[in-house]
């Protein structure tokens, strides 16, 4: 199915592409607060994933993904919905906050807001949820800040 919006977000927390606060970076960082606006009609479900990829893998480095929530515009929530966590790069479904290898360089992390066309299945990992659903994102935005250690 063809894209027919991109949603726009962005964050109370952070400046677009410019450095995390480092609140929001290390082993104890908080998650910063994401909003969207923008959402396609026809949108089902929104999906969000955090993800590094300059991490020194393959696959870069998926810091958060959850999966169920509503199609609507204003801030992202979780706290008391039914939504479902997806892995992260170390297997477990909590956010891991930016904490790149110190003398790595900069690193990016993309979050990104998935409109679907269809509910997601289960709590799939970031490649599942591209390779399954793909098809079906009517609309992506993505927000970038950069951490560095």
């Amino acid at each position: 199915m063809a894209r027919i919006a991109d949603p726009i977000v962005s964050s109370p927390d952070l400046e677009p592409d410019a450095p995390i606060d480092p609140r929001f970076a290390g082993a104890d960082g908080a998650r910063p607060r994401l909003e969207v606006t923008g959402i396609p009609d026809g949108a089902v479900e929104l999906a969000v994933i955090v993800h590094d990829p300059d991490a020194p893998s393959s696959n870069g480095f998926t810091h958060w993904a959850v999966y169920g929530l509503p199609p609507e515009d204003g801030p992202i929530e979780t706290d008391g919905l039914a939504v479902r966590f997806g892995p992260n790069s170390t297997g477990s479904t909590e956010y891991a906050a930016p904490n790149p290898p110190r003398g790595g360089g900069v690193h990016h992390y993309d979050f990104w807001v998935y409109a679907l066309d269809t509910q997601v299945e289960g709590a799939p990992s970031r490649e599942e949820f591209l390779e399954r659903y793909g098809d079906r994102i009517v609309g992506q935005g993505r927000f970038v800040g950069t951490f560095e250690q």
